[in-house]
C-alpha cells in the first residue's frame, strides 16, 4: 500500500540542502550559499574555472558548464559564484544551477574538487610563503585581512600574483563576480590600490592580470555576445511595423 509513495519519500530524503542566492555588483553574477553545507573542502581558498578545460579537476564545475549560458564558475569554502552570458535570463538559469548543486552535493558520489588540485594548491601556497619578502608579506596581510573579505561578500575574490620592487607594481587577479563587473577598474584603482599605497609606501600601482587562456576565453565570449546583439538588431529591423 506504500509502494506508490516510496519514490516520493526517497526523492524528499535526498533534498537535504537549501540554497540562497545573493545579488552581486555584477548583474551577470549570482552568489549561491547554503548554511547547511560547505562547497570547497579548503577554508579561505577559492577556485575559479572559466572553461571545461580548466575545470577538469572539479567534477561539480564540469557539470555546471554543461548548463547553457554559464560563463565561469568560482568555488569557495561556503559559497559558489556563477557568471552568465549577457543574453541568458537568471529566471531560467538559477533553478537549473540550484537543482544541479543540490543533486551533486547530496549524492556525495564525486568530490567537488580532486585531490590533485588540493595537493597542488597546498604546494603553491607553501612555496610562496617561504620566498616572501617583508614587503610582500605586508601586501598579502592587507589583502587577506582587509580586502578579500569585502570582495568575497560580493561573490568574488582576489589573488596575489606578484610584486615588482623596481616599479612598485602589485599584480593581482580578480575572480568571480568582480572580474567581469563593469566597476572592476574602480575596485582596483580607487579601492585596492588606494589602500595598499596608503599603508605601504613602496606600492605605486595595482595592475590586473589575466591568464592566457582567460584572455582567449573573454575574447571568444565578447565575440559571441557581439554576434547575438547583431542578430537581435537585424531581427528588430526586419520585424513588421506595429499598428
Amino acid at each position: 500500500m506504500f509502494s506508490n509513495r516510496t519514490p516520493v519519500l526517497n526523492a524528499l530524503s535526498r533534498r537535504l540542502f537549501s540554497f540562497k542566492t545573493l545579488p552581486t555588483p555584477n548583474p551577470n553574477a549570482l552568489k549561491f550559499i547554503s548554511p547547511e553545507c560547505q562547497i570547497s573542502p579548503i577554508p579561505n581558498k577559492t577556485f575559479e574555472f572559466t572553461s571545461t578545460l580548466q575545470a577538469i579537476h572539479s567534477p561539480l564545475a564540469l557539470k555546471l558548464f554543461k548548463v547553457e549560458g554559464i560563463r565561469s564558475v568560482m568555488l569557495g569554502h561556503d559559497f559558489l559564484t556563477v557568471n552568465k552570458l549577457d543574453h541568458i535570463n537568471w529566471a531560467n538559469l538559477r533553478p537549473e544551477v540550484v537543482e544541479l548543486m543540490d543533486n551533486f552535493l547530496t549524492s556525495k558520489k564525486e568530490p567537488v574538487i580532486t585531490r590533485e588540485l588540493i595537493e597542488q594548491s597546498a604546494k603553491e601556497s607553501t612555496a610562496a610563503e617561504e620566498a616572501d619578502s617583508e614587503i610582500v608579506s605586508m601586501i598579502k596581510e592587507l589583502i587577506e585581512t582587509r580586502i578579500r573579505p569585502a570582495i568575497q561578500d560580493d561573490g568574488g575574490d582576489i589573488e596575489y600574483k606578484g610584486f615588482d620592487e623596481e616599479t612598485g607594481s602589485v599584480f593581482l587577479k580578480l575572480q568571480g563576480a568582480c572580474k567581469t563587473c563593469s566597476s572592476s577598474e574602480d575596485t582596483l584603482k580607487h579601492g585596492i590600490e588606494s589602500m595598499l599605497m596608503h599603508y605601504i609606501e613602496e606600492v605605486k600601482e595595482v595592475v590586473q592580470i589575466l591568464d592566457p587562456e582567460e584572455e582567449i576565453a573573454l575574447k571568444e565570449f565578447d565575440r559571441l555576445e557581439q554576434q547575438l546583439e547583431l542578430k537581435r538588431s537585424r531581427q528588430a529591423e526586419s520585424a513588421p511595423p506595429s499598428l
